[in-house]
């Protein structure tokens, strides 16, 4: 028998089909993204845990939070207020066609500042955390991984998360609120004109129906939204950066994941805490 014959008697190797490599790739990216996620709460506890303990023995890092806050002053402001005046603009047209049609013009006031102040407002922080917060603070850290630099604070005996992480995840939840409450003011104002200018709405009527229907709770909630939000978007920020590997393409590919499970991350978590506000306060917030 010739070898060209052996080799023709062989049992031919079934080649997997296209569901079958469709069903590994989704498993492992499914696996890899659980993983990921799980590096991203376990570095958030750990940063956490070291932060308090470093306020009550006096040696967090106040200078560098300072820092941090302000730069994600500067990359966010300016956007958030251009985000805000669609947000209130939109809400206003939306609702006010609906409520125009009902003949309660009046409800107008109330139904567009409940939309910005309960949906709009921790949304668009979200959003613009998560875009141009997390880009920034990714790219940081991913520059600084690259560099070596983070292996040579290990190196030196300099903890990464407590020099780094920690500023950051402060600076970020002081600056979530801020930029919350400052597309809140905006978003209402440019959806009170709108509706003054616009829709025929008297300003007595707008206001007055805004008042009576806004409560404490709704901004508070808001707030808590944008803080819950600016957390998540600056462990994933940091989680990523610091793990970003092979030169600048890696630190490109941390910051463009980073945004993106920032994204994701927030619409599938505000979805989450609406609900659960909507069962304990469902004639306020419902």
């Amino acid at each position: 028998m010739t070898v060209t014959e052996r080799v023709s008697e062989r049992p031919k190797q079934a080649r997997p089909g296209a569901f079958q490599v469709l069903r590994t790739n989704f498993s492992s990216t499914a696996v890899s993204s659980l993983e990921t996620f799980g590096r991203a709460l376990r570095s958030g506890a750990h940063a956490t845990r070291v932060g308090a303990t470093d306020i009550v023995r006096l040696r967090f890092q106040w200078h560098e939070m300072l820092k941090q806050a302000w730069f994600l002053v500067k990359v966010t402001s300016i956007p958030g207020m251009l985000m805000a005046v669609p947000f209130g603009v939109i809400v206003s047209v939306q609702v006010g066609n609906i409520v125009s049609q009902l003949g309660a013009d009046t409800l107008i006031g109330a139904a567009g500042g409940l939309g910005v102040i309960k949906q709009g407002a921790p949304m668009a922080t979200g959003l613009l955390l998560g875009g141009a917060g997390a880009a920034a603070i990714a790219a940081d850290l991913g520059a600084r991984a690259i560099r070596e630099e983070i292996d040579a604070m290990r190196v030196m005996g300099v903890d990464p998360v407590q020099r780094l992480v920690i500023p950051r995840i402060a600076a970020m939840l002081i600056v979530a609120p801020l930029i919350n409450i400052l597309i809140i003011v905006i978003g209402i104002l440019s959806g009170y004109i709108v509706a003054i200018a616009a829709l025929g709405v008297t300003p007595g009527s707008y206001w007055q129906t805004f008042g009576a229907f806004a409560t404490g709770i709704d901004v508070w909630v808001s707030l808590a939204k944008s803080v819950i939000f600016g957390y998540l978007v600056v462990i994933i920020a940091c989680q990523r950066g610091m793990e970003a590997k092979g030169g600048p393409r890696g630190v490109a590919d941390g910051v463009n994941a980073a945004v993106i499970l920032s994204v994701v991350g927030i619409a599938v978590l505000n979805t989450a805490i609406t609900q659960v506000v909507t069962m304990f306060f469902p004639l306020r917030l419902a």
